[in-house]
C-alpha cells in the first residue's frame, strides 16, 4: 500500500484491458480533505468518457450536495446518491430514479432503534430535500445546503425517504453499526461513511453495488469489467461486486483488506494516479 506520492506500485488491472466502465466514491476517495476535487483529478475522470467508458460517482451524498461536484467535473458522468437509493444525471442534473423506504418502514425503524438507545436523533433524506428532528444538529454539510427542515416526530415518518439518518452524539460508528444492524437489519440496509456515530440507512436490499449493478446491465457492461474506487464501509457492497477495485491510502480498515489493489490517498490524487495508467493522453 502507498501512503504518498508518485509511488504506486500497483499492476495495470484487466490485463491491459480499457475499462467500459469507473465507479468511484466521493468524500475520501476522490474528494481531498479540504473539501475540494483537484484540477489533476478533474481531467483524470474526464479521460474516461473521452475513452468511451461510463463514469459513475457512487456516493452517500443526496442530489443537493452534487451540483458543485457536477461543476467541478465537468458535468461529466452518472451518480449514484443516498447509497443506491438514487440515480443521477451529472450532465442535466436531474433525478433518474430513486428506491424508497416506506413511512411505514421508516416509523418501526424509528421506533425500534428509539427503544435501543435514546440518544439517537434522526432525519430523513429525500430526493428533493431533508427533515430532522429538532435535536438531530444538523452538521456544516447539511446546515449549508438547502431544503432541510425541523419536523416533529410524526411528520419525520410521514413520507417515504431515501435514506434514514441516524445520529449519535458520541459512539464510535463501528460498534453503533453493530447495533442497529442488530435492531432493524430485516427492515433497512445500515451502513456508515463519515467517521462518526451517523448510521446511513437505505431500503432494505438496497447498496451501491444493486444499483451500479443495475446500471451497468443497462449499459451491457458486466462486473469484470468495472474498475471501483472507494474508501468507507458504505463502499463496500461495490468494491466487492466490481471485478478490480481500490482503496485511497486513507480507507478504512474493513475496507483496505476487501480491494484487489491499494492506491494512494485522497489528498495524494490516489484515483487520478490509477485512471491515467488505465486511460493514457492521446
Amino acid at each position: 500500500m502507498t501512503d504518498t506520492g508518485e509511488s504506486v506500485a500497483e499492476p495495470v488491472p484487466m490485463e491491459g484491458r480499457t475499462p467500459r466502465l469507473v465507479a468511484t466514491d466521493l468524500d475520501g476517495t476522490i474528494v481531498r480533505s479540504d473539501g475540494t476535487i483537484s484540477a489533476r483529478t478533474v481531467q483524470a475522470l474526464a479521460r474516461v468518457e473521452r475513452a468511451g467508458s461510463v463514469l459513475v460517482m457512487v456516493t452517500g451524498r443526496p442530489p443537493r450536495w452534487m451540483h458543485d461536484v457536477a461543476a467541478a467535473v465537468g458535468h461529466h458522468g452518472i451518480a449514484i446518491c443516498a447509497n443506491g437509493a438514487v440515480v443521477y444525471d451529472l450532465h442535466t442534473e436531474t433525478v433518474v430514479r430513486t428506491r424508497l423506504i416506506e413511512p411505514g418502514i421508516l416509523a418501526e425503524v424509528v421506533r425500534r432503534l428509539r427503544a435501543v438507545d435514546g440518544d439517537l436523533r434522526f432525519a430523513v433524506e429525500y430526493a428533493d430535500g431533508f427533515v430532522f428532528e429538532e435535536r438531530f444538529r444538523p452538521g456544516r454539510w447539511d446546515a449549508e445546503a438547502l431544503g432541510g427542515r425541523a419536523v416533529d416526530d410524526r411528520t419525520l415518518v410521514s413520507r417515504g425517504g431515501t435514506k434514514l439518518l441516524a445520529l449519535h452524539p458520541d459512539a464510535h460508528p463501528d460498534h453503533l453499526a453493530e447495533r442497529v444492524h442488530t435492531a432493524v437489519g430485516d427492515l433497512v440496509t445500515v451502513t456508515h461513511s463519515s467517521g462518526r456515530g451517523l448510521m446511513e440507512m437505505s431500503a432494505l436490499g438496497v447498496t451501491k453495488a444493486t444499483a451500479l449493478a443495475e446500471l451497468c446491465a443497462e449499459h451491457g457492461v458486466t462486473a469484470d469489467e468495472v474498475v471501483a474506487f472507494g474508501d468507507m464501509p458504505n463502499d463496500l457492497p461495490m468494491l466487492s461486486w466490481a471485478g478490480t477495485s481500490y482503496a485511497v491510502a486513507n480507507a478504512h480498515p474493513a475496507v483496505l483488506d476487501v480491494v484487489t489493489h491499494h492506491t494512494a490517498r485522497n489528498d495524494d490524487d490516489g484515483v487520478a494516479q490509477v485512471l491515467e495508467r488505465l486511460f493514457p493522453a492521446n
